[in-house]
Order: C-alpha cells, then sequence, then structure tokens
C-alpha cells in the first residue's frame, strides 16, 4: 500500500475532517467541525482529571472533642484535647474528629492521616490570636518562599487522606488588632487599617534569602517577624478534602495547598476583607478540584500559583490538572487569577459555569506575572463565565508588581475563552500586556460579550489572536479595533 493511501485510511479511521480519493487526497477541512472536535477533547480532560482526584474517605468512628476535655467558651482554650483528639483518631485507625455545636477556642491545629475534622452545624472552631499559639516553627510556604514560619491554623505535612468538612465555621479572628496590622502602612478598600508591626523589613530579607540560596532550615521568620499565617496549609499531602465549611477573617491566605496530589474543595463559602485574603491558592499542587464555592474575598477569590522568583525554579513543580466549576465570586482582586507567585509554571487548568458580579471586584480573568517571576503558563479553558459588575474583564500583565527587572521572561500560551458574558465593565474589558521580545500568544475569545464598558481596551504584544462573535457595548470587533498602538 503507497504512504499516501495509508495516510488517508488512517485520517478516515480517525474520524478525520477531510474527503479523499484513492488516487490522491484533497483537502476539504471543515474548520468549524475540527474546532468542536478540539473543544469537546478539552473538556474531557477536565472530565478526566475529575475522575482521577481521590476523594478521601474515612472510617465511621467519631471522636468527640468533648470527650477530650474540650468546653464551649472564650474562657477555654480547647488546643490539647483537640490534639489529643486527632491523635487518639489517627492511632486508632481515622475516623471523624467532631467539633459540636458551640464556640470552641484554639491555637495551631495539625491534623495527621486518615482525619476528618468535622465542624458540626452550629459549631465555630475560633482561633485564638495570640501568635504564640503557632509555635514552634514548622515547615511552611510564605508568598511562595520555603521558610519556617508560624504554624498555618489549620496545617498537616506529608499526610494523606485527610478533611475538614461541615456545616460550621472557622474563624480565624484575625479582625482585631494582631494579625491584619501586621501587614504595615497600605492603603486597602476592603479594610480598615489600623498601625501596628509591620512585615515588610522580614518579608524582604526572606526574598534575599531565597536569592541567595540559604538552606530553608535556616530561614526562620516566626516570632518577631511579623508574617501573618495562612489559614488551612496542607503541604505535601495526598487526597485532601474541605467541604462545606465557612471560613473567615484569616491572618492571611485562607485555603492554601502545597505540593498536594488530589485535593477536593467544594461548597466552602470564604469571607475574609483583610490584606491577602486570597480565598483559595492551590499552589504548585497537582489534579484540584474547587467547585461551589463562594468567595467575598479582600485579595484574589482564587489565585493559582506554584512558588516564587529562586525559590520557585528551585522546586520547580507547576500546578496542574486543575478544575474550577461552579463557583460565585463576589469581591476581590481578581475572580479566577494565575499568579503572581507562578516561577513553577502553570498547565491545564478549566474554568466553567461561574459567575461573578460585585463593583468591587476588580478583575475577573487574570494572569499576573513579570520577568522576575517568569514561568511557563499554558494550556487555559474557560467557557461560560457570567459576569454582572467587574472593573476590568480580562487581564494578562507581564509587568505586574516589580515590572520588566529580570531576565526571566514569562511564557503565555494556547489561551481559549468561550461564551463570557460581562453586563458592565467600569473600566476595560480588555487589558493584554506582553513583552514585545516575548509576547503572549495563541490567544483566542469567542462567544464574549462585554457591555457597558468604561474605558478602551489595551491590547499589546500578542501573537496569534483570535476574535470569533466578540462584542464591545453591541458592536462586533475585530482585532484591529483592539489593538494598542506598541
Amino acid at each position: 500500500m503507497n504512504s499516501n493511501r495509508r495516510f488517508i485510511l488512517k485520517a478516515l479511521a480517525a474520524g478525520g475532517v477531510m474527503s479523499a480519493t484513492l488516487g490522491g487526497c484533497s483537502r476539504v477541512s471543515n474548520p468549524q467541525q475540527a474546532e468542536q472536535s478540539s473543544s469537546d477533547k478539552d473538556w474531557l480532560k477536565a472530565q478526566s482529571i475529575r475522575d482521577a482526584i481521590v476523594v478521601p474517605s474515612f472510617a465511621e468512628q467519631q471522636f468527640n472533642i468533648v470527650d477530650f476535655g474540650a468546653q464551649s467558651g472564650s474562657d477555654h482554650d480547647c488546643t490539647e484535647s483537640i490534639k489529643a483528639a486527632i491523635q487518639q483518631c489517627h492511632e486508632s485507625g481515622g475516623g471523624q474528629v467532631r467539633v459540636p455545636a458551640g464556640i470552641f477556642y484554639t491555637g495551631a491545629v495539625h491534623l495527621l492521616s486518615n482525619v476528618n475534622l468535622h465542624i458540626a452545624k452550629g459549631a465555630t472552631l475560633k482561633f485564638i490570636t495570640d501568635p504564640k499559639k503557632y509555635l514552634p516553627a514548622v515547615f511552611t510556604r510564605w508568598e511562595g518562599l520555603e521558610m519556617m514560619g508560624y504554624s498555618p491554623l489549620i496545617y498537616a505535612y506529608k499526610q494523606k487522606n485527610i478533611a475538614v468538612t461541615g456545616e460550621g465555621t472557622l474563624d480565624g479572628s484575625a479582625n482585631n488588632q494582631t494579625w491584619w496590622p501586621w501587614k504595615g502602612p497600605h492603603k486597602e478598600a476592603h479594610w480598615d487599617h489600623i498601625v501596628g508591626e509591620d512585615q515588610k523589613p522580614a518579608r524582604m530579607k526572606l526574598m534575599q534569602d531565597a536569592e541567595n540560596g540559604v538552606p530553608v532550615a535556616e530561614r526562620v521568620y516566626a516570632e518577631g517577624a511579623f508574617l501573618r499565617p495562612p489559614f488551612v496549609q496542607p503541604y505535601e499531602c495526598e487526597n485532601v478534602l474541605i467541604e462545606g465549611i465557612k471560613v473567615k477573617d484569616s491572618p492571611f491566605w485562607l485555603l492554601n495547598p502545597v505540593l498536594c496530589k488530589s485535593v477536593t474543595v467544594r461548597g466552602v463559602t470564604m469571607q475574609s476583607h483583610g490584606p491577602n485574603s486570597d480565598g483559595c491558592d492551590p499552589e504548585s499542587c497537582d489534579h484540584v478540584l474547587i467547585e461551589n464555592c463562594t468567595f467575598d474575598t479582600g485579595d484574589d477569590c482564587i489565585a493559582i500559583k506554584s512558588g516564587r522568583n529562586a525559590d520557585g525554579r528551585r522546586v520547580a513543580t507547576p500546578s496542574q490538572n486543575i478544575v474550577i466549576a461552579n463557583c460565585h465570586m463576589r469581591e476581590g482582586h481578581g475572580g479566577v487569577v494565575i499568579g503572581s507567585e507562578i516561577s513553577g509554571g502553570v498547565n491545564n487548568v478549566f474554568v466553567e459555569d461561574c459567575t461573578m458580579d460585585s463593583p468591587e471586584l476588580e478583575r475577573a480573568i487574570r494572569i499576573k506575572t513579570n520577568s522576575i517571576r517568569g514561568g511557563v503558563i499554558e494550556h487555559l479553558r474557560y467557557r461560560n463565565i457570567n459576569v454582572g459588575k467587574v472593573k476590568n474583564a480580562i487581564v494578562v500583565n507581564f509587568f505586574y508588581e516589580e515590572g520588566d527587572a529580570g531576565t526571566f521572561d514569562p511564557t503565555v500560551r494556547d489561551i481559549i475563552i468561550e461564551n463570557m458574558d460581562c453586563q458592565q465593565v467600569l473600566k476595560k474589558p480588555l487589558y493584554l500586556q506582553g513583552f514585545e521580545r516575548a509576547p503572549m500568544y495563541d490567544i483566542k475569545l469567542k462567544n464574549c460579550h462585554f457591555n457597558n464598558t468604561g474605558e478602551d481596551s489595551i491590547v499589546r504584544h500578542v501573537n496569534n489572536m483570535t476574535l470569533d462573535n466578540v462584542t464591545i457595548d453591541g458592536k462586533t470587533v475585530a482585532l484591529n479595533d483592539v489593538l494598542s498602538p506598541s
């Protein structure tokens, strides 16, 4: 059989979009059919990610923290009682550590394998604001940098099959005069600044330690450093479930799984308007599902990360295989965000059926990086995004924070956004700003509509951008209509 005939039969057997004759082939591709096939393949990949995520299950036995001495009320510190219940549950083969109705005060909670910390309906686990309750220092990541720091309020290190579930509330108590003021002098619309200690000196020193390759064990930034701990941080864990709970008033990022595999965040309400109150930040994680969650935050609602600068490149672990579905974003700096601590890269992100609506929502879809952060950001898919009010709709910015001050040009490519409907864009529908020497490329918008816009778009240094049925204020626009002078 000649090679031409073999090629034809292979294409036909694969359902290819060409017609052929045995004497040769005449390419009459159907672009619409090919495009649909490609889209279907993308979302089949999203389903395969869902199917591959392991959701932990637990033994039926329960360990009520009251049976270990915990008492409701501000006069009682339940830290040791909760620790004892978790230890007993773990040693007994796992199960549920139950926080019953009431308000229980505690310091740091450290989860162990096969333990489901269950916050019952009517229960609040309220975290004490004395920083000493989060010592000794633990191995953690802070703004994408590894260090020894204050324990996250709920922490797990190298554990398997863990969960925080229930209909109750985790209250970080950070809206008092302890945690949030550590941000230092800072103008922020979402919170009332109280002058206090300042994280800036330690933050700058930690960044320099990372650039200098100082061993992590020597990067001790706990007491006296004023670097606020995240709320929930499983670190290098497998099979993590966070479901049903309300998380409020976090010192720092709310949910921050780091270097984890198989993470499910489902039906969680996140409400915190303090500085750096990101809602859910999967960082260097593989196979993550975030669905049916509500975000009302003082920073990004969801921010996918993978380490910062030299530290991110050293660990070299991307965030990948992430599905975000049926979430609602209210206030925040961004709805679904990638970056800015993204030096390890990100790939295979699928976002669908989300709603976003608030005059205080800064951006709907956002990618932020620069030539210090770098990172390869690729294969991102968004569909069925309904936006009420937002300040800026789609933002991809290569000049975030430090600007163009490094030698690690980011790579941003292969992005498709389809069926995005914005009712009111208070500022720019599109803000895409690449580098002239390193443009972003392969960006496609399909069936996207931006209404009641306040400002013109800015689109610079984007190669191979396609607009298919894109309207701004009711007018169909072509690429030349949105391109800006370099």
